[in-house]
């Protein structure tokens, strides 16, 4: 990568940060406190200890991929916005597997199968919006967002009507499939939530790499995202391109499930997502849907978000929440790609609206 293209990629994220930290200290001076205080007990309370670290490394995990999810569809031209209930599906998947399969299977091969139900979790929610955008050209956002009610409230009544131990919320433990936690290996580490997944995010983040800027099919997959007729011209299957994009970043949210159900709870939860896949969107648009990006976008939003319980003390919590709302603000305005991605998304959704108000005009005349 050349000096240009250094510059054109890191400069923006460097202006979004900086815009972030005045913004932050704008707010933290209206609530009577001093900012570097305030950023010396945020950095204390993430990378200053091993207990922060691991939760900084947990919550990255997550948010690693669901970013990975949204810049794979992304890179089609796809604004999948539905990888929170992918996500959900994917820890349920995982859950089942993990309570189906007998107690005397070996943790490795009760581990791969887990992931393997994850992914096969994730990708049959987002065939959905796949299959009806290459079908019928239905947009994308409408059918992830609808989706995203949809598949959370059927998990849910399946949870708290079905399957759920008594006076909770939750499954039963798993009998196996457990991803270890890094505690039981480093002592420093005990009571954080990080465990191995981090390590299967990262080889996901770099399979990733490789195949979207290596292989044929990730040159189709970036051909039709930048311009569909032109890579249909040169003999791309733009149809079969755009739903097994979707299937792809729907299994890539579907693994994020793991890191909860098998690695740090060992049971599936009503509403253990939490929003990371929503803000998976953003690591991915700080993160330039690029792979390596994401993983370091990853971390910034993982260090936000466990800063803030460290200064909730002094500051309101929500103040990280701004932070982060600045810096998404900051690279959507400063980067001509996430424009480009949000103008197509919102154009796909308004041509899918105008769509469904005419049919009915065209069958009245009829």
């Amino acid at each position: 990568m050349d000096r240009a293209a250094l510059l054109e990629n890191v400069l923006p994220i460097v202006v979004a940060l900086g815009i972030a930290a005045v913004v932050g200290d704008l707010l933290i001076l209206s609530f009577g406190e001093a900012p570097a205080t305030e950023y010396r007990l945020l950095v204390e309370g993430t990378w200053g200890n091993a207990y922060g670290i691991g939760q900084v490394l947990y919550k990255a995990t997550t948010l690693t991929f669901a970013g990975l999810a949204f810049a794979m569809a992304g890179r089609a031209g796809l604004f999948n916005v539905g990888a929170e209930s992918q996500l959900a599906m994917g820890g349920f998947a995982a859950g089942i597997m993990g309570l189906l399969l007998p107690a005397g299977v070996p943790a490795v091969i009760g581990m791969l199968l887990c992931l393997i139900a994850a992914a096969f979790g994730g990708a049959a929610v987002a065939a959905v919006p796949g299959v009806l955008r290459a079908r019928f050209g239905a947009s994308e956002v409408i059918v992830t967002i609808m989706l995203n009610f949809v598949v959370l409230a059927l998990l849910n009544w399946l949870v708290s009507a079905k399957i759920h131990v008594t006076e909770t919320l939750h499954t039963p433990p798993i009998n196996t499939g457990r991803v270890p936690r890094l505690a039981d290996m480093f002592d420093a580490f005990h009571g954080s939530a990080a465990n191995w997944t981090l390590l299967i995010a990262i080889a996901v983040a770099l399979s990733s790499w490789w195949w979207l800027f290596r292989t044929r099919g990730g040159y189709e997959l970036r051909a039709v995202g930048l311009q569909p007729d032109a890579a249909e011209y040169g003999g791309v299957n733009v149809k079969r391109v755009l739903w097994t994009s979707m299937c792809l970043s729907g299994a890539l949210a579907g693994m994020g499930g793991v890191n909860f159900v098998l690695g740090y709870k060992g049971y599936y939860e009503e509403g253990f997502a939490g929003g990371a896949g929503f803000l998976g969107i953003a690591v991915a648009l700080v993160g330039r849907n690029h792979p390596l990006g994401i993983l370091l976008a990853a971390l910034l939003f993982a260090t936000l978000s466990q800063g803030g319980l460290a200064v909730n003390a002094l500051v309101p919590k929500q103040l990280t929440d701004i932070l982060t709302a600045v810096v998404i603000l900051a690279v959507a305005t400063a980067v001509p790609e996430v424009q480009r991605q949000m103008r197509a998304a919102a154009a796909s959704a308004l041509a899918a609206l105008n769509r469904s108000a005419a049919t009915p005009s065209a069958e009245r005349d009829a």
